[in-house]
């Protein structure tokens, strides 16, 4: 999901969204520590996922945007 479309969520979908994605992360995690995980990638596209989230939440705050 690019940041256009986190910033035309409302910040409870955002929310949502966010908790979804930590439990894809843990599950993620999981994966990798039993050798099951086929894409490397996932994770780190996970992290910068939830930091997107989290960028929009905190300029809504502040009011920048």
């Amino acid at each position: 999901m690019k940041i256009e479309e986190i910033r035309s969520l409302s910040g409870e979908e955002i929310k949502k969204q966010m908790d979804g994605t930590y439990r894809e992360m843990m599950e993620v995690r999981f994966k990798t520590a039993t050798k099951q995980l086929q894409n490397n990638r996932e994770l780190p596209r996970l992290k910068k996922q939830i930091a997107r989230f989290m960028t929009v939440l905190r300029e809504r705050t502040l009011g920048l945007r």
